[in-house]
């Protein structure tokens, strides 16, 4: 005989409400215990395996504290269904998540059915984005048929949309200007407009030199001293190797100091890039490397560090450990430790 609570097991219980999330905005502004808030970027995971695995570092990360977490989003109904989901669980952790949105692949109804997909949710942190074409990430930009042109549309869409005044809405900035544009100032308009259509923040597209982040912080607010003085929330990778470097290098047309890669390649002169003691050295790098910049946004006022993670923990807590944010990676102390 079933139980009188059987419609309601763990596989097949509707999705508690979330409610109104805190604003990001709130978020990064709230007591730390650290010199400054810091956050996460995940993806959708694409099967089990990496689900768990996502699960586990967002785990390490809600016991570290951190401010927000975001969700990357990717064009197709399986990964539009895979953010909504994970960014409820990460909520329900709970931690601040921030949904990323973009055009790809969309018409304005279909973006209409998942803003009210995110508002019924309680997910109501959006990062809006025009984002890449795809198959090819740097190829021409098309929009879809009865779709958007720009991310400034999406705002735009997002906000007649909000009829409670529950969304808070988040943009990306790009310390070496987006690929895409003509010139630094013509980036800057851009980045701009969007602040004023009503963007409360931006995140950087990721970067490894600290003065173009500074620069742009500048640029931003010499435009227009107050949308350009909303908060520029830095983004980081901590480099683990040269393959995900020139990866996402190759992705996001980021440049990588001079000699910062002279480093890099030194470290492989010696031996096969797939060697442990090569790719530790790499990693070692790396890590030192994300710290310094770390330590130097800190120093220079960054509202928050913004790490993307792959879905992994280890890195951006060695870099947070030498920072003095977290406790040591190990098996006897760590990620172990915190929970």
């Amino acid at each position: 005989m079933s139980s009188p609570n059987s419609a309601h097991t763990p596989t097949n219980r509707p999705p508690r409400p979330i409610y109104q999330q805190v604003p990001v905005s709130q978020a990064i502004s709230l007591p730390t215990p650290g010199p400054v808030p810091f956050s996460v970027e995940f993806m959708p995971p694409r099967d089990d395996a990496a689900e768990r695995r996502l699960n586990d570092a967002a785990a390490t990360f809600h016991d570290l504290g951190a401010s927000f977490v975001s969700v990357t989003y990717g064009a197709g109904g399986s990964s539009r269904s895979r953010t909504i989901r994970i960014g409820q669980e990460l909520a329900h952790t709970p931690l601040t998540t921030l949904v990323h949105l973009t055009l790809v692949q969309h018409t304005v109804d279909e973006l209409k059915e998942i803003i009210a997909s995110y508002q019924e949710c309680g997910l109501t942190n959006i990062l809006a984005l025009r984002g890449d074409p795809p198959g090819d990430p740097t190829g021409e930009w098309v929009s879809t048929p009865g779709g958007l042109e720009h991310a400034i549309d999406l705002i735009k869409l997002i906000q007649e949309c909000d009829t409670q005044r529950q969304f808070e809405i988040g943009i990306a900035s790009f310390p070496d200007k987006h690929y895409r544009a003509t010139d630094l100032d013509s980036d800057t308009a851009y980045t701009i407009a969007k602040l004023r259509a009503g963007a409360s923040y931006s995140i950087t597209q990721m970067f490894f030199d600290v003065e173009y982040y500074l620069r742009l912080r500048d640029r931003l607010a010499a435009a227009d001293p107050v949308h350009g003085a909303k908060p520029v929330i830095p983004g980081l990778m901590p480099i683990t190797s040269l393959k995900s470097l020139r990866r996402q290098r190759e992705l996001a047309g980021c440049r990588v100091p001079a000699d910062l890669e002279e480093r890099l390649e030194k470290a492989t002169v010696t031996g096969d890039p797939s060697d442990p003691r090569v790719r530790q050295e790499i990693r070692k790098i790396g890590i030192a490397h994300t710290t310094a910049m770390a330590e130097r946004l800190i120093s220079e006022g960054a509202p928050d560090l913004h790490f993307m993670t792959l879905n992994f923990a280890r890195a951006t807590q060695e870099v947070l450990h030498n920072l003095g944010m977290a406790p040591a990676w190990g098996t006897d102390h760590g990620h172990d430790a915190v929970r």
